[in-house]
């Protein structure tokens, strides 16, 4: 008849076990989700991408990278429990490790160059104004951006008088700043039917407004890693060490 104790410790480990594979099934949610995100980031952000004059790394190519590694260690770390395969948890235990270090790191880098990163942007705004009909592939993805935030300029729609395109214009601005597709085609700056706020304050003011709500969620993402971490090396510990093969 098995004791009380070897019972209980059978008991732990099961729902360690359980545990870690829940976890690694969320995990691989995540995974799955930046996945989707950095896809759908890569087709409808892409071109969004061109105005920045920062060298900083492509976001949705890190998303990706990511979301594919932490859906291969996600299935992984549920293997490694299911099976107890402690070399294994060990390894996974790792991963997730690195997976926050890598975290905390990008999002204190973001953090301390958020004015470098603003200032970028603001370079690479007033550049694409420039070179606007020179560069098609730039000049598409400012029309986007006007169009998507209502806007016009990169400080407002002044800033398209030192613009030699709209010089060539005869003085029309982009149909992209018009508040409608009739209205300010060929009417002077200060016309009505013009988006009066600039580029860079929207998008800037976007991303501070969302700010709170994407901290939550790296908070959130960095608290399940830590779970998944104390349970995968709970459960290496608690797992005797397999006996060496035949010689």
């Amino acid at each position: 008849m098995p004791s009380p104790d070897s019972a209980a410790g059978r008991g732990t480990m099961t729902v360690l076990k359980l545990s870690l594979m829940a976890f690694s099934f969320v995990f691989w949610v995540a995974g799955l989700t930046m996945l989707i995100i950095g896809l759908w980031a890569k087709v409808s952000l892409g071109g969004y991408l061109l105005l920045s004059a920062s060298d900083y790394p492509n976001a949705p190519a890190i998303l990706l990278a990511t979301g594919a590694a932490v859906i291969v260690w996600g299935f992984l770390g549920c293997f490694g429990a299911a099976t107890e395969h402690r070399g294994l948890l060990r390894t996974y235990g790792a991963f997730l490790t690195g997976v926050l270090a890598a975290g905390l790191a990008a999002g204190l880098s973001a953090l301390l160059y958020r004015q470098d990163i603003a200032q970028g942007f603001e370079a690479g705004l007033c550049e694409a104004l420039r070179a606007y009909g020179e560069d098609e592939a730039k000049a598409d993805a400012l029309d986007a951006l006007q169009r998507a935030l209502a806007c016009c300029g990169v400080h407002g729609y002044r800033d398209w008088l030192a613009c030699p395109w709209v010089r060539e214009q005869n003085g029309s601005l982009p149909l992209s700043c018009c508040q409608a597709r009739r209205g300010c085609r060929q009417r002077l700056p200060g016309a009505r039917g013009l988006h009066r706020d600039g580029c860079f304050a929207k998008a800037t003011a976007f991303v501070s407004g969302n700010m709170l709500y994407m901290a939550t969620a790296a908070l959130g993402l960095a608290l399940l890693q830590l779970i998944g971490i104390v349970l995968a090396c709970v459960l290496a510990a608690r797992l005797p060490a397999r006996p060496p093969g035949p010689p």
